[in-house]
């Protein structure tokens, strides 16, 4: 794994149980890359033998210039959270959109199509997000973030991608995002606000929350954050980010293996149950 802040990660514990599971003699293991060396590191990943890694934040966008393919998705998305070796070549995908559909349709028993659907975000996994609901047959997208540059150039490439899906950018501050949360019946919270330093912080004002309201946080420590405890007080249905960890990782170890990934023993390896369960 390759990010600016990784040493509290689960991820190696995730894999590591899967590779166990399997009897594969691999390892997988995390490694603080600043910015300014990522180019660096994905170049050093085929002279090491490495047979993968995983891209996290703040590198997702970053690192697909540095690679020498990608899949129809990361490259649509204009992000990448997972990288296959294949002999010299560094190649591209993402599988960060799949897993949370994964963790919205297993463990929040959630239909996507059809659904009004607000994220916060506008980096690498809320492009993620925003493709894959959008894929997935949602009816409308509210892409809210502070740089509104960014929320509406996301918006625009949603919108292109899928044409029959409602795409707007809306300003996360005042009533842009309590209207759209208003005709929403999901939020996805896809910033690092709520975790690290950031872990007494909410994105959106819990006034603005209503029952009616499916909320996910894809945050995973704190596994409840400020926000899914405001949403769960407000009678709100809530998900924590470990599913979607899991899902995500059990789509990345597939690509690397070409083995089926063993999802019930990476799920009890960070607490979950072996099945999908609600959180």
């Amino acid at each position: 794994m390759l990010g600016d802040a990784v040493r509290n990660s689960l991820s190696p514990r995730i894999h590591n149980a899967a590779f166990a599971a399997l009897r594969l003699n691999w390892c997988y293991v995390a490694f603080p890359v600043p910015r300014d060396r990522l180019g660096d590191a994905l170049r050093g990943l085929a002279a090491l033998g490495v047979a993968g890694a995983n891209v996290t934040v703040p590198h997702k966008e970053a690192a697909v210039a540095y690679l020498d393919e990608t899949s129809d998705e990361a490259r649509a998305i204009g992000a990448v959270n997972t990288v296959r070796v294949d002999g010299r070549r560094l190649i591209g995908h993402n599988t960060d959109g799949e897993g949370l559909l994964d963790a919205l349709r297993a463990d929040g028993r959630l239909a996507v199509a059809g659904i009004r659907a607000v994220i916060i975000g506008a980096g690498g996994a809320a492009r993620a997000a925003a493709f894959a609901l959008a894929r997935a047959g949602a009816a409308a997208i509210a892409i809210a973030n502070r740089n509104w540059d960014r929320a509406r150039a996301l918006a625009d490439a949603v919108r292109r991608a899928f044409p029959a899906c409602a795409v707007d950018a809306v300003p996360l501050g005042g009533s842009g995002v309590a209207g759209a949360l208003r005709e929403a019946a999901l939020l996805i919270q896809a910033t690092t606000v709520g975790g690290g330093a950031q872990r007494e912080a909410a994105p959106v004002d819990p006034a603005a929350l209503h029952p009616h309201l499916f909320v996910m946080d894809m945050i995973y420590e704190p596994r409840e954050t400020v926000l899914l405890r405001a949403a769960r007080d407000r009678g709100c249905r809530t998900l924590g980010g470990l599913p979607m960890l899991v899902y995500q990782g059990a789509r990345a170890f597939e690509i690397w293996t070409g083995q089926p990934a063993p999802v019930g023993v990476m799920r009890e390896a960070v607490g979950l149950s072996g099945g999908a369960s609600q959180q």
